[in-house]
C-alpha cells in the first residue's frame, strides 16, 4: 500500500510539473516557458458585470484576438469594514480568474494600491496560490501588478515615495509568485519590478533598465463619462494607430483600458460625479455586445500583428526615415521579415517607395508589412463592418412607459425633511462628510436652529435674509423651517461651491435644514485621501449691512448620516412599495430610460442598478465633428451636448425574474416616474464602406500570402454578419459602388455611383446571416475610370 501510495505521489508531482510555467523577461518580451511573446491584453473589471456575463465577455475578447485579460482587485468591495471580506457574486475573483484559464488566456491580476496594502494584497496572493492560479503552478496569471500611476505624483510626498516603493516593491516580490510584477507609471521601479506606460499613447517609452521589455499597461479606448459632461469617443484608427506605432517602436505587451467597461453599480462610482456607466467606449459596449467597427477593426490589427511575431520577437527594430514625417521599421533576420511603414503627418497622405515598391500612406497611419512586402493591414483603412444599434422601448406588465397617474402605478413614501432618526448627534462646528459617515451613505444631514425676535441686525425688510453656505461639495439643498430654498451642484471639475440664497425667517424658532450629498468619491491624485466633502462652512446668516452677519458655523448642529428609507431598507422592496414588473421579452440587453426623473437611485429586485441623474444636462458646445487625424485627448471627440449626460441604466438579465419585479426609486429632486421606460438594446443597420485601395481582408492572409495562390490578383471584399444566429439579411437599405460619401446611417450617393450595385447586393446577401463581395469593378461595372472607387452599404437583419 505505500509503495502503490509513492507512485501515485510521484505521478502527481509529473503533472504538476508539466502544468507549470515558468514566466520571466527580457529586454524584448516576456519569456513564457522560454519563449518570447507579443501579448495583445485587453482590461475587464468583473465587479462592472455579473457573473453571467463573464463566459461571454472572455470569448468575445478572445475572438477579438485577446491573449490576456487584465483586471484590478477591488480593496473597497471586498473588504467594505476592516477583515470582513466579500467575495460572492460579481465579486467573486476565483470563478473570474477561473473562466479566463477555461477559455485559454492570461490574466494579469492588477492588485494595489491600498490602505493597508501589504495585508490586503498577501491575502489576495494566498487566495490565487490556494486555487493553484499563478503560471508557476499551472495558473492563468502571468503578471501582477502593485501600486497604480504613483510616479504621477509621487513628487508631492518628497523623499518619503522613493522609500515607500522601495518597501511597495520588495513586499510584493517576498510573497512569492513566481510571475513578474509591474509597476505602470513608475520611472524608479526598483529592479525587478518593470515600469510600464499608460496613456492614450505609449510609443516613445522606454523601460528604466536595458533588460526589462516595453509594456503598456493602459491603452485608453475612450474616457469615463462624468455626469453634467459629454459623451467622450475615441476614433479606431486613432486606436489602431496608436497600437501599430507602439508595435512598430519595440513594444512586446499592450493592453486596451478598458476592452469592456461595464457599468457602476450600486455606489462604486470614483471621481466624483463619474457616471453609472463605465462604456469607456470600449471595442465590448457597456452592455457585452462588440462596438463595430471597433472591436472588428482591431481584431484586424491583433491579427496582423501576429503575423509578424516571430519577427518581432527575434531583433530590435531597425528603423529609417522616408522622409518628412515618415519612417520604417524593420524587423529582419535570415529566416523572417516584418515591416512597419508609418505616417505621422495630422493632415497629409503621401506616397513612400520602401525596398523597391511604391506605398499610399494616409496621413495618421501605419501600415503592417507581414513579410516587408505586402500591406496585411493600414490603421486608417477599415475593413470591417459597422453597426447601428438603438434602445427601443418595451412593454411589461406594469407598462411604465404608459402616461398614466402615478397612484395607479406607484407606491410612494415620503421622505421626511431633516433629523428622523434616533441615532443622529450632536457636534459643536460642521464636520467634514467623508469621514463622518465613513461612505456608508451619499447623503448627511445637518441640522440647526435659531431663535429670531426680528430686531436682528441681519434682517432687512421685515424677515428677509441671505444664507450664504460655502461646500466642499458635491450637492446641497437647504431648507428652512421643512421647505425647499434652493439647492447647489458641484461638477466634475471644481465639486465645491458657495451658495447665497435669500430665505424669510419667522418669529421664534427656526430650523436650517441642509441636505450635503457626495456623488463618487475622490480617487486619485496627491493626498486625494484628504480631499474632504460636505459643508465645511461658513454657514452664515448675512444681512445688507457691512458686519451685520452671524455665523453660525461654530455653533452645535445635529447630523445624521443617511435618509429615513434606507434605514428602513425600503430599497429591498420587501414591502407592497413601488412598482412591479414582468422581465422584457428575448435575450437582447435591457436599460431603463430614465427620462422625465431627476436624481437618485434606483434598485431593481433589492439590487442598485447605480445613481441616476438624467437631469443633469452637458453643456451645449463642444460636439462639433471630431477627426481621428492628430494626438487624442478625452475632450477632443465628443457626442450628446446639450443633452442628459446619461439617461440609459443598465439592468443585467441575471437581476430578473420572469414577472414580479419590483423597482424601487429614491428621487431627490422630483420627476415624473410615468414617462420611465424599459428598453431592450436592438439591431437597426449593418454596414460596410470599403475601397479599391483596401488591404485584403484579414482572413485571406491566415493561411499565407493570398497572391500566390490565385490565378488572378484578390481583391478587398466588404463582409456583412447578423450578430444573431437566428438572424437574416432582410433587407439592402442602401448600396453604392463609385463615390459614396457620408456614414453607416447617412451615406449618400456621390458623382459617380454604378446602377447595379443595389440589386447586386439585394441578390447577394438578402436571406443570408453573412454576406462577403468582392469590391471591383469587375463586380460592378466601371462607373467612373481612372477613380478609385468604394463600396458602401447598409443593409438590416430581421
Amino acid at each position: 500500500m505505500m509503495r502503490l501510495l509513492i507512485v501515485w505521489l510521484m505521478m502527481m508531482m509529473v503533472v504538476v510539473s508539466v502544468m507549470a510555467v515558468n514566466v520571466t523577461y527580457d529586454h524584448r518580451a516576456l519569456v513564457i516557458d522560454g519563449k518570447r511573446r507579443v501579448l495583445v491584453s485587453g482590461s475587464i473589471h468583473y465587479p462592472r458585470s455579473t457573473p453571467d456575463m463573464w463566459t461571454g465577455l472572455i470569448q468575445k475578447s478572445k475572438d477579438g484576438g485577446l491573449d490576456v485579460i487584465e483586471t484590478y482587485v477591488f480593496w473597497n468591495l471586498h473588504e467594505p469594514v476592516r477583515g470582513q471580506y466579500d467575495f460572492e457574486g460579481r465579486k467573486d475573483l476565483v470563478h473570474f480568474v477561473k473562466l479566463v484559464a477555461d477559455a485559454g488566456l492570461y490574466v494579469h491580476l492588477r492588485i494595489g494600491p491600498y490602505a493597508e496594502m501589504k495585508r490586503f494584497t498577501a491575502k489576495i496572493v494566498s487566495m490565487m496560490k490556494d486555487e493553484n492560479l499563478y503560471a508557476s503552478q499551472g495558473g492563468p496569471i502571468i503578471l501582477s501588478q502593485i501600486e497604480n500611476e504613483y510616479g504621477n505624483i509621487d513628487s508631492s510626498y518628497g523623499p518619503a515615495a522613493k522609500s515607500y516603493i522601495k518597501w511597495a516593491a520588495s513586499m510584493a516580490t517576498s510573497l512569492d509568485t513566481g510571475v513578474p510584477w509591474v509597476m505602470c507609471q513608475q520611472r524608479d521601479a526598483p529592479d525587478p519590478i518593470i515600469d510600464t506606460c499608460n496613456g492614450f499613447y505609449c510609443d516613445g517609452y522606454k523601460p528604466n533598465a536595458e533588460n526589462k521589455p516595453t509594456m503598456w499597461t493602459e491603452n485608453w479606448t475612450g474616457w469615463f463619462l462624468s455626469f453634467g459632461g459629454a459623451v467622450p469617443y475615441r476614433p479606431v484608427e486613432d486606436i489602431a494607430f496608436a497600437v501599430a506605432r507602439f508595435y512598430q517602436r519595440g513594444g512586446t505587451f499592450q493592453n486596451y483600458y478598458m476592452y469592456h467597461g461595464g457599468t457602476n453599480f450600486g455606489r462604486t462610482t470614483g471621481g466624483p460625479f463619474i457616471a453609472t456607466s463605465y462604456d469607456y467606449d470600449a471595442p465590448l459596449d457597456e452592455y457585452g455586445a462588440p462596438r463595430q467597427p471597433k472591436w472588428g477593426h482591431l481584431k484586424d490589427l491583433h491579427k496582423a500583428i501576429k503575423l509578424c511575431e516571430d519577427a518581432l520577437v527575434a531583433t530590435d527594430p531597425t528603423t529609417t526615415s522616408l522622409g518628412q514625417n515618415l519612417e520604417a521599421s524593420v524587423y529582419k533576420t535570415s529566416s523572417t521579415c516584418a515591416a512597419f511603414l508609418a505616417n505621422v503627418d495630422t493632415k497629409n497622405d503621401a506616397n513612400v517607395n520602401f525596398n523597391g515598391n511604391s506605398y499610399h500612406l494616409p496621413a495618421w497611419s501605419v501600415s503592417i508589412l507581414s513579410d516587408c512586402k505586402n500591406v496585411v493591414f493600414n490603421t486608417a483603412k477599415i475593413n470591417s463592418m459597422a453597426t447601428i444599434k438603438r434602445f427601443v422601448a418595451t412593454s411589461v406588465r406594469d407598462d411604465l412607459s404608459e402616461s398614466k397617474a402615478i397612484s395607479s402605478q406607484w407606491s410612494y413614501v415620503s421622505e421626511p425633511v431633516g433629523i428622523s432618526s434616533n441615532d443622529a448627534f450632536n457636534r459643536p462646528g460642521l464636520v467634514e462628510q467623508i469621514n463622518t459617515t465613513a461612505d456608508q451613505s451619499d447623503y448627511l444631514w445637518y441640522s440647526i436652529s435659531t431663535d429670531i425676535k426680528g430686531n436682528e441686525p441681519f434682517l432687512h425688510d421685515g424677515f428677509q435674509t441671505t444664507l450664504h453656505v460655502k461646500s466642499l461639495g458635491h450637492v446641497l439643498h437647504l431648507f428652512i423651517n421643512g421647505h425647499l430654498q434652493g439647492s447647489a451642484i458641484g461638477n466634475a471639475g471644481h465639486p465645491d461651491f458657495t451658495k447665497d440664497v435669500s430665505v424669510v425667517l419667522k418669529p421664534g424658532k427656526n430650523t436650517l435644514d441642509l441636505l450635503s450629498l457626495t456623488v463618487g468619491l475622490q480617487n486619485y491624485g496627491a493626498f486625494f485621501d484628504k480631499t474632504g466633502a460636505g459643508i465645511t462652512g461658513p454657514v452664515e446668516l448675512e444681512g445688507l449691512k457691512n458686519g451685520s452677519n452671524v455665523d453660525l458655523s461654530s455653533q452645535r448642529w445635529t447630523y445624521q448620516i443617511g435618509l429615513k428609507g434606507e434605514s428602513l431598507g425600503l430599497n429591498t422592496g420587501g414591502s407592497s412599495l413601488w412598482t412591479s414588473f414582468d422581465a422584457p421579452s428575448g435575450d437582447s440587453p435591457i436599460a431603463i430610460d430614465f427620462t422625465g426623473m431627476g436624481k437618485g437611485e434606483a434598485w431593481v429586485n433589492g439590487q442598485s442598478i447605480g445613481r441616476y441623474w438624467p437631469s443633469y444636462i452637458a453643456p451645449t458646445g463642444g460636439c462639433s465633428a471630431c477627426s481621428y487625424k492628430g494626438p487624442y485627448s478625452s475632450n477632443k471627440c465628443l457626442k450628446n451636448c446639450g443633452k442628459p449626460s446619461q439617461k440609459l441604466y443598465h439592468v443585467p438579465r441575471s437581476w430578473l425574474k420572469p414577472s414580479g419585479n419590483v423597482l424601487v426609486l429614491f428621487e431627490e429632486i422630483g420627476g415624473d416616474p410615468t414617462q420611465i421606460s424599459f428598453t431592450t438594446q436592438e439591431l437597426e443597420s449593418l454596414c460596410a464602406q470599403v475601397s479599391e485601395s483596401h488591404p485584403l481582408p484579414m482572413e485571406a492572409w491566415s493561411q499565407g500570402n493570398p497572391n500566390r495562390k490565385s490565378k488572378s490578383t484578390p481583391k478587398p471584399r466588404i463582409l456583412l454578419e447578423c450578430p444573431h444566429p437566428n438572424q437574416v439579411i432582410s433587407s439592402i437599405k442602401f448600396a453604392s459602388f463609385g463615390t459614396p460619401q457620408g456614414k453607416c446611417g447617412s451615406y449618400s450617393h456621390g458623382y459617380c455611383s454604378s446602377p447595379n450595385a443595389l440589386s447586386i447586393l439585394q441578390m447577394a446577401c438578402i436571406g443570408s446571416r453573412t454576406c462577403n463581395i468582392e469590391v471591383s469593378s469587375a463586380a460592378f461595372g466601371d462607373p467612373c475610370l481612372g477613380v478609385v472607387k468604394s463600396l458602401a452599404v447598409e443593409a438590416s437583419c430581421a
